[in-house]
């Protein structure tokens, strides 16, 4: 194909210029037209590469052979084309062809320069040929189209037309006819509408990876289709066997939705009381416009209600829904109802996965989180493993506390006989969570705590190996280690450790800090008498060591920590924090008489960022807001086991959360790996901290306070900033830790003393892996995960592209489709795309290339400000003991509570298919029913430890 044109062949990544063909970038180059532009030897590497692979394909093995020797030709190519200019310096674009050509002939590849020469001839001919010859290309046959009446009508290609003209209205960079073209390859005589609607669709999707914004066309096109099928469930009336779909607008649509819901047992019958055609006038239905494809699409699969298969939930109507659920006992609940619903709208917010499934529902069990302790008997085990299967019906994720259940070889009272240990337990719970799902909706999820003294520890640490006994393993399920600080100072001392039995030491499972350590050297001291039954001394270092191993090869057991969690919580005057919950950022008491509940919501940071800093006042009322979300899920939630209700109406925990963190730092030019980012999570968490608190104490002024706020750190003036001092001095190191401020903390402080809380926790940073797609931003605190990959989660494949990185890449003229090869390519990652400025290499690092170091500071500068904790993924492109051992010390040393999965890159990879044959020609088979119905609407499950685990939200 001819250089320094834009080829059609499918793309392969050009070579990076060598250093002969860097001395050449002064030639000048004579084009067709008479135009003289500068010379680019990467144009070169880029028509050869397409020959290469419009001949070879695009298989790993070719595509190795490819690089090498494109790269050798341009070098070679470029040599001549120097000589050639001589001191003119300027060369004709012919030449260059010729040169091109030569080269591929002297080179033996003879098959590649035939493929070159053909498309130079059929270049020739296009340029000749009138336009009228080019429009008659892109006809199509006359195709039928069976309507929902059984009638079979020509296809209508003005309302075809039409209708992706629609789509793409006002969005940059996406093309009517290329969708049209994608469409019409797609289409098969005979087909019914909707298969008409879901080629649309599909054919928009593919486009992906070219534009970002084809996201929002396909998710619009998926509109049509939604609005098509609800509308005729709720208004049949309304449905219209023709192709131009259904005009109903939703204040028409909305009331009748609600008391068609309601009839049917969808809703709460006090929904069909509130003033629906006000609630109606107040949707907002240009706001469909925000979603994209992928979130839709999730929401289409997963949230909105059904019946029979048909779904019957618009999404301005679902958003209502939620916020009506939520001001469902509010005096004015109808304006409070609106109020919820335009920042939900607005995405500025987003509640958790189980307030969007079940909120305004007859079972609203809005909660996400619940964490228990497992009491040392049968009956105590074995209710705590049925409360596992009640709460997870309704869509929530678990944490168990184990410690407590004696270990492997202790004595067994009623009979005499000697304990299993907690093993065999855990291989329960781990199938009853497979059993129960979270009501069909998406996987059962649990994570299984133990603290690191426990006997059976080592046992612990061997429950996710593929390898040894499988009734001793936990395929499914989760684990955490949760150490006490002791531990790890015996780790840096290289001194022994002792594991015991809890049954001989029930009492070290409530302690915590200098209190723990001090009753942990008295039994220590027994077990060296030989006055325990059950013991055995290890060396810290090699229990430290195994941690790590397993971590690295199975991903379990986390690294959390006991003491920071139990020293800086604000409820440690009535209990303690015996586990995190399944995602690690839940950090509440539990016993035998209470089950921790947290409710989760997420504030959308890319919505509260300008290229200046952060919005302030959206920030302080979005917040407000939010916090009266939260807070009434509590007194609305559907609790399925009264231990449940009990803790929650005791406490009234919350756990506000943020999403779109790294979108923020895009908007604002600054790169993960850095100090100003660092300080940006600093002052960011602060702002939402401040808020969030003021708003707890407005609401304990206009509802009262929690009931055990008395005793609390809160009653004695100790925000979370201050409750820093606490760890330090349970702290034999000092902890490495910023602690500056920027805002009035003593006038707050006073105000949290007179009024009082409403919440004791208030802070959580969650995973939002969904609800983060449903906005369409980075989820949570997470640095991006690739700049373009394919995206797997219950509703199927998703490609996703840095939209933020395009933009750039389009202001720079560095957008096409070699680029998205060379993403494909070098797995999401431009560090090794020599055309990348150094800027956008920096600001664009992905998850892999950036040092875990800056995550694990930019987390404890926001775990200042948090009084639970945070889902902190760590990524290692190539992890060893040495870096891993380093990694989470420091984590230990900057004060954090708990850290998440460890990914490592060796278990990443970008999906390098493309659209296109190895012809070079996109796929024109035609879509079948069956294929496209799957393809939009079958869930595909994840694996639990994937990088995009939706578990928790």
């Amino acid at each position: 194909m001819a250089a320094h044109t834009s080829p059609s062949f499918s793309p392969q990544p050009p070579v990076p210029m060598s250093s002969e063909a860097e001395a050449v970038t002064a030639l000048r180059v004579v084009r067709r037209d008479g135009a003289v532009s500068p010379f680019d030897a990467n144009k070169i590497s880029v028509a050869i590469s397409k020959a290469f692979v419009a001949v070879e394909g695009t298989g790993a093995e070719a595509s190795a052979r490819i690089h090498e020797s494109v790269r050798k030709l341009t070098s070679q190519i470029v040599g001549a084309l120097e000589r050639r200019a001589g001191g003119s310096r300027t060369i004709e674009i012919e030449d260059i062809q010729d040169q091109v050509e030569l080269a591929l002939m002297r080179s033996g590849e003879h098959k590649i320069a035939r493929a070159y020469v053909l498309y130079r001839e059929e270049r020739s001919k296009q340029r000749q040929a009138a336009p009228e010859v080019a429009a008659a290309a892109t006809s199509s046959p006359a195709y039928k189209v069976k309507l929902p009446d059984g009638r079979v009508e020509p296809l209508d290609d003005a309302q075809l037309l039409k209708t992706i003209e629609a789509a793409c209205a006002g969005l940059e960079g996406v093309s009517v006819q290329e969708v049209l073209s994608e469409v019409r390859r797609n289409l098969y005589d005979g087909l019914q509408l909707k298969e008409l609607g879901l080629a649309q669709v599909m054919s928009a999707r593919t486009l992906v990876e070219k534009e970002p914004n084809y996201a929002y066309v396909s998710a619009r096109l998926l509109l049509n289709l939604l609005r098509n099928e609800a509308i005729g469930f709720i208004m049949p009336a309304a449905q219209q066997n023709t192709q131009a779909g259904i005009n109903v607008s939703y204040a028409e649509y909305f009331p009748e939705y609600v008391k068609k819901a309601v009839e049917m047992q969808f809703l709460d019958r006090e929904l069909g009381a509130f003033d629906l055609p006000r609630l109606a006038a107040a949707l907002k239905p240009e706001n469909d416009g925000k979603f994209q494809f992928l979130g839709l699409q999730t929401l289409y699969d997963r949230y909105f209600l059904h019946k029979g298969g048909i779904r019957f939930e618009l999404p301005q109507a679902f958003l209502m829904r939620v916020s009506m659920g939520l001001a469902i006992r509010e005096l004015d609940r109808d304006a409070r109802a609106i109020e919820f619903y335009n920042l939900l709208s607005s995405f500025d917010f987003m509640c958790s996965t189980p307030t969007l499934f079940n909120a305004g529902t007859l079972r609203p069990q809005l909660s996400s989180c619940f964490l228990t302790t497992i009491g040392d008997d049968l009956d105590g085990i074995f209710k705590s493993i049925k409360d596992n299967a009640l709460l997870s019906k309704y869509a929530g994720g678990l944490g168990n506390d184990w410690t407590p259940v004696r270990g492997l070889g202790s004595h067994i009272a009623g009979t005499n006989g000697q304990s299993q240990g907690v093993v065999p337990f855990l291989k329960v719970a781990n199938d009853t969570a497979i059993a129960v799902n979270q009501g069909g909706k998406r996987k059962g999820a649990v994570c299984a705590y133990l603290e690191t003294w426990h006997i059976d520890v080592e046992e612990f640490l061997d429950l996710r190996k593929n390898t040894g006994d499988d009734r001793r393993r936990t395929h499914d399920m989760n684990t955490a280690n949760w150490i006490p600080d002791l531990f790890m100072e015996r780790v840096e001392k290289d001194a022994s450790w002792t594991l015991f039995s809890p049954d001989e030491t029930p009492d070290l499972h409530d302690l915590f800090g200098n209190a723990f350590a001090e009753r942990y050297a008295f039994y220590e001291a027994k077990a060296q008498k030989g006055e325990m039954k059950v013991s055995k001394s290890i060396r810290a270092v090699d229990l430290w060591r195994k941690m790590i191993s397993m971590l690295f090869e199975t991903g379990h057991p986390w690294i959390t920590f006991k003491d920071p969690c139990n020293l800086r919580s604000p409820q440690q005057h009535i209990g303690v924090v015996h586990s995190s919950n399944l995602c690690t950022e839940i950090t509440l008491n539990t016993n035998a008489k209470e089950i921790a509940v947290c409710n989760l919501g997420s504030v959308n940071m890319a919505n509260h960022t300008t290229p200046d800093g952060l919005d302030e006042v959206r920030i302080k009322k979005t917040v407000t807001t939010a916090m009266r979300m939260l807070d009434n899920v509590i007194d609305i939630n559907f609790y399925t086991v009264p231990e449940a209700r009990n803790s929650n109406l005791r406490h009234r925990p919350v756990g506000m959360g943020v999403m779109g963190f790294q979108d923020a730092l895009y908007t604002m030019r600054i790169p993960f790996a850095s100090e100003a980012a660092a300080k940006f999570a600093d002052t960011s968490m602060e702002l939402i901290s401040y808020h969030a608190i003021a708003a707890s104490v407005e609401l304990a002024a206009e509802r009262g306070r929690y009931p055990t706020f008395e005793g609390s750190l809160w009653s004695k003036g100790i925000l979370p900033i201050d409750s820093i001092s606490i760890l330090q001095k349970n702290r034999s190191h000092l902890l490495n830790l910023d602690l500056s401020s920027t805002l009035d903390w003593n006038g707050l402080r006073k105000k949290v003393v007179e009024i009082g809380m409403r919440n004791s926790n208030t802070l959580a940073i969650a995973p939002t892996a969904t609800i983060s797609n449903i906005c369409g931003v980075t989820q949570s605190i997470e640095p991006t995960y690739q700049n373009l990959y394919v995206k797997s989660n219950m509703s199927g494949d998703f490609t996703v592209v840095n939209a933020s990185l395009v933009h750039d890449l389009k202001a720079r003229g560095l957008w096409d489709e070699v680029m998205v090869s060379d993403l494909k390519y070098f797995d999401g990652s431009l560090g090794r795309i020599e055309r990348i400025p150094e800027d956008l290499r920096e600001l664009y690092a992905t998850s892999f290339e950036i040092e875990p170091t800056w995550i694990v500071q930019s987390a404890a500068r926001r775990q200042k400000w948090i009084d639970q904790a945070q889902s902190l993924n760590l990524y290692i492109a190539q992890p060893n003991g040495k870096k891993l051992d380093a990694l989470y010390r420091e984590a230990w040393h900057a004060g954090l509570k708990t850290t998440y999965y460890l990914r490592s890159s060796s278990a990443t990879h970008v999906e390098k298919s493309t659209v296109k044959r190895t012809d070079g020609k996109l796929n024109a088979v035609a879509v079948a029913p069956a294929a496209v119905a799957a393809a939009v609407a079958a869930p595909k499950q994840c694996a639990i430890d994937d990088p995009e685990c939706e578990a928790c939200q």
